[in-house]
């Protein structure tokens, strides 16, 4: 790949981030939640166990459908294929969340469970691209380009959106206060753009080597799924021979349950617990996204720099920081100023996370690790939200919940703590 060329694939890739973080900021993170649990389910620690389920649901069928289709996506040359049909997916549901009123729950859990398997499985496809499309010495910068893009994709869509959502849930704004969903639709399918003509997927090895069908074979449903799982048994054996990367993908699988834990019930903790109004709780994540973006591209060049594993785990330590504070404080200011310090958190260590689990790629098994990546993050996120709504709704203390998610942190710290750094497994 030439410089010019690997440079657009890169401004691609990297727009996608941009593109797709619209969702989790305005629709798991600021918006949907929030209006979920006062206005769809009425408010109390009922809303928080419902909006738990919701998300155990919807990580549970993408851990179930991506390693055969990721397989499938490896030795076919579908990675592009499906990343756009999963995107595709995200926008149809999130946009018909605008017709989600009070009392419907039932149906705001169905969109959005449909609408964040969309956007989770389209990752793992993304994911995949990211060896291919950088170097050894470039994967970390390239990874927390596209992850520092992301998080000002998001500030962007907040910006946008702030005049729809500023009026909170008076019953005059509640129809600009969903039609917020809709705009969050729209951005997600234009910035996607970049993506649909100009990221290219290279020839599957397997294929040139003649051991799989190419894409226009017509071949039965039954071998495909068999030739799937026995890919992806494969790609387990050779992960194991790989030292530290199963250790890593414990770890990994731990530390992201307190992140998306976290990231699913920031708002809503910050309204239901300290009093944010709609209006404070648009500012407070503005100044988070503009932290989580300076995060990612700076520690992106530090992870190069110092090793991904050390990066975690200096982001582990202030989410660790973070929860403490968090649970003490009653003071909106002094949580203001611990959620900037979650933001820097969070872009870096998903960034540099993704990047250490390039060093563990088998050759020929890019999108087939990343599976197992994607799977350890979804069913890691399984756990986390059940146990904040359980502990919500069990106590009627969101402040116990949240001290929970400090488990995940010290746990999953230990176990990278305790890993050697890796040697440069990923593609060129």
């Amino acid at each position: 790949m030439n410089g010019r060329r690997r440079g657009i694939e890169v401004f691609s890739w990297c727009f996608y981030d941009f593109a797709n973080s619209a969702y989790p900021t305005l629709i798991v993170t600021v918006a949907y939640s929030v209006y979920f649990k006062k206005i769809v389910a009425g408010g109390g620690g009922g809303g928080d166990f419902l909006w738990g389920i919701s998300l155990s649901i919807a990580m549970i069928i993408t851990s179930l459908i991506s390693p055969p289709l990721s397989a499938v996506a490896d030795s076919a040359g579908l990675r592009k294929r499906l990343l756009l049909a999963f995107a595709a997916l995200c926008v149809i549901a999130t946009a018909l969340l605008t017709t989600v009123k009070a009392g419907m729950a039932a149906v705001g859990m169905a969109l959005f469970i449909a609408a964040t398997i969309g956007f989770e499985g389209s990752l793992i496809f993304y994911n995949a691209f990211l060896p291919e499309i950088s170097t050894p010495a470039t994967i970390g910068r390239v990874s927390g380009w596209g992850w520092g893009l992301g998080y000002f994709g998001g500030l962007l869509c907040l910006f946008l959106v702030k005049p729809l959502l500023a009026g909170g849930f008076s019953p005059e704004n509640l129809p600009l206060f969903r039609a917020s969903f809709f705009a969050v639709a729209v951005f997600y399918a234009v910035f996607t753009l970049p993506v649909v003509f100009w990221l290219r997927e290279s020839r599957p090895a397997a294929r040139e080597n003649g051991n799989f069908p190419s894409p226009g074979e017509t071949t039965s449903l039954i071998r495909s799924v068999r030739e799937a799982f026995r890919s992806l048994l494969e790609t387990f054996h050779e992960l194991r021979r790989r030292e530290g990367a199963l250790r890593f993908l414990l770890a990994f699988f731990i530390y992201n349950d307190g992140i998306v834990t976290v990231i699913s019930f920031s708002s809503i903790y910050a309204v239901t617990t300290l009093g944010f109004s709609m209006a404070e709780t648009l500012e407070l994540f503005i100044a988070v996204q503009v932290s989580a973006g300076v995060g990612a591209l700076a520690l992106g060049y530090l992870a190069d720099a110092w090793g991904e594993r050390k990066t975690v785990l200096l982001t582990l330590a202030n989410w660790c920081i973070v929860v403490i504070v968090a649970y003490l404080t009653g003071s909106k200011s002094t949580f203001f100023a611990v959620s900037i310090l979650a933001g820097f958190s969070l872009g870096s260590c998903q960034a540099a996370s993704r990047s250490l689990m390039a060093r563990y790629i088998p050759p020929g098994g890019t999108t087939q690790t990343y599976a197992f990546y994607g799977l350890c993050g979804k069913m890691s996120s399984i756990m986390g939200p059940l146990v904040f709504g359980g502990v919500s709704a069990a106590t009627g203390d969101q402040r116990t919940a949240i001290l929970s998610v400090l488990l995940f942190f010290l746990i999953g710290g230990a176990l990278l703590w305790s890993n050697p750094e890796p040697g440069d497994a990923g593609a060129g």
